[in-house]
């Protein structure tokens, strides 16, 4: 058995601390003792289906304990396990399907009708009894005792997470089985998790931010407590309930459970557990740091910036959080990073550059999309002219992350744009991100706000801010903010109001700018 795949922490968690709460959901918890006991179970059923070594086994379902049974289970056997969020719908489900061939999905009562209605043809388990011929856990825990064993490599492919972005189709990413537990070392050195730590299980499990929770949990032997956001009142009752003392979370989130018009002000007394509060896949705004200080008075604030090619690039150290809140950070340990012009040379201070990953937790590449890993994943060469590779024998793959960002004068990065997103007008090159910064940071009665580009033949594209209030707000109070801290030129041109804003359906956290797009083009 390899040291570097994530099935070896769990057999050390359950011969060291066999009855420490493993999970806990709800009513429902487990033992480390009887999560192996289930995982063995389910991973033998996986392996007498006889698939062929390396095949694509999909999870459908809603967050429960047994969704964690299934995701050990998979990564006990030498197939791949491919996450599908609660809520992609049907069309979406068959595209990844189709795409990396998955030959088996483990799902519910609820995801099951989906799973029948894009007729898929390969092996179906379900959760709970179904009837129909088709397996369940109930019944495989019920009849599979036998002995399991396993040997996992971990240097084969583990996991393919997919993402729907904002535009195209999605690629899957290719995580080994060493990256999933070199992902689990680094955060619990830089985090200094421990033992006695209840760990939040609030994030979805369809991308490395939310698995990581499962695995950094076994490694720590530390106990993780699964919700599901619903109302801001029920997440705090799952903080107070489970005594969580590491909440990671979103900037959605964050935005989520401070909502006023949803949630009644909690006695803070009450989470002086939480320790640690992280936070990824987003900007973190003041008013989301003020609001997390406030209630949670023990906690250690880690703004993170990861990457799709990469588990994570920079963390921001609590300490910095007031002093720099806009900074994503520095380099996490193992890991350097560059900041390179066109011409491959070094940017100087505050000048604005793509953000070049090198070292550790670089994932394998893109899912049978040769042009998308060549267009990230890079010879070392790129990075000839910023440092010395004399004597390097071997080559080596560098992340070129298509990130935009800076360093100021001590080290620190900050995030500017996508290379995707920039927005070309008259003659210039506007960052989104940057717009939507100076929203968030001086008219706060706006609760969220889109930024992007459209089509004008007479400055190349027009800048279009369209956002959410309680009520509309006069476009001129707007305007004459946004003037007082942008430049003439990246002052919208189009202010758009709506009662809500879409969401990306994978990612509640994005903005679905396409489909605002859309609309608009249309009216």
């Amino acid at each position: 058995m390899s040291i570097n795949c994530i099935r070896i922490l769990l057999e050390n968690a359950a011969h060291s601390h066999p009855d420490k709460i493993a999970l806990l959901f709800k009513e429902k918890q487990l033992t480390y003792s009887e999560l192996l006991t289930r995982v063995n179970q389910v991973a033998l059923y996986l392996q007498e289906l006889d698939l062929p070594k390396g095949a694509r086994v999909g999870i459908y379902a809603n967050k429960d304990v047994s969704q964690v049974i299934a995701i050990l289970a998979i990564l006990s056997t030498d197939y791949i396990l491919v996450p599908l969020t609660r809520l992609l719908k049907p069309e979406q489900v068959q595209y990844i399907i189709d795409d990396c061939e998955v030959q088996c999905i483990i799902t519910d009562k609820l995801k099951l009708e989906s799973i029948e209605e894009i007729n898929f043809g390969g092996h179906i388990i379900s959760i709970e009894t179904v009837g129909k011929d088709i397996a369940s856990f109930e019944e495989i825990f019920k009849y599979y005792n036998k002995p399991f064993s396993c040997d996992i490599n971990g240097h084969e492919n583990a996991v393919i997470t997919y993402s729907f972005g904002l535009t195209g189709t999605p690629k899957g990413i290719v995580i080994s089985h060493r990256n999933l537990i070199d992902s689990a070392r680094v955060v619990t050195q830089y985090l200094e998790l421990q033992e006695s730590d209840v760990i939040s299980g609030l994030l979805i499990f369809n991308l490395d931010y939310g698995l990581n929770q499962i695995f950094c949990s076994l490694m720590n032997r530390s106990t993780l407590a699964l919700h599901q956001f619903i109302l801001p009142d029920d997440f705090f009752n799952h903080l107070i309930n489970d005594q969580v003392t590491v909440l990671p979370l979103m900037p959605v989130n964050i935005s989520q459970m401070f909502d006023e018009d949803l949630y009644s002000p909690p006695n803070v007394e009450l989470f002086d557990n939480v320790r640690i509060i992280t936070s990824s896949g987003g900007n973190v705004t003041e008013r989301m740091i003020k609001d997390c200080e406030k209630t949670y008075r023990n906690a250690r604030f880690f703004s993170m910036h990861g990457l799709t090619e990469a588990f994570r690039s920079t963390y921001l150290d609590p300490s910095q959080i007031r002093i720099r809140p806009d900074s994503i950070g520095k380099a996490i340990p193992d890991v350097e990073l560059y900041v390179i012009n066109e011409d491959g040379q070094e940017c100087s201070t505050r000048e604005v550059g793509e953000l070049i990953h090198r070292g550790s937790y670089i994932y394998r590449g893109f899912w049978n999309a040769p042009t998308e890993t060549a267009e990230r994943f890079k010879s070392v060469q790129l990075l000839k002219n910023v440092v010395n590779l004399e004597g390097h024998l071997v080559d080596e793959i560098v992340v070129a992350s298509g990130d935009y960002v800076y360093k100021d004068e001590e080290g620190y990065f900050y995030f500017v744009s996508r290379r995707d997103d920039m927005i070309k007008t008259s003659g210039f090159r506007v960052s989104p991100f940057e717009i939507e910064s100076v929203v968030e940071n001086n008219l706060p009665q706006i609760r969220q706000c889109a930024v992007f580009g459209m089509d004008n033949p007479q400055i190349e594209e027009e800048i279009v801010m369209v956002y959410s209030a309680a009520s509309e707000i006069s476009e001129k109070e707007i305007t004459f903010e946004l003037k007082k801290h942008l430049a003439t030129y990246m002052v919208p041109s189009r202010i758009v109001y709506r009662r809500s804003l879409p969401l990306v359906q994978s990612d509640e956290n994005q903005i679905n700018k396409d489909e605002l797009k859309r609309e608009l083009a249309s009216s």
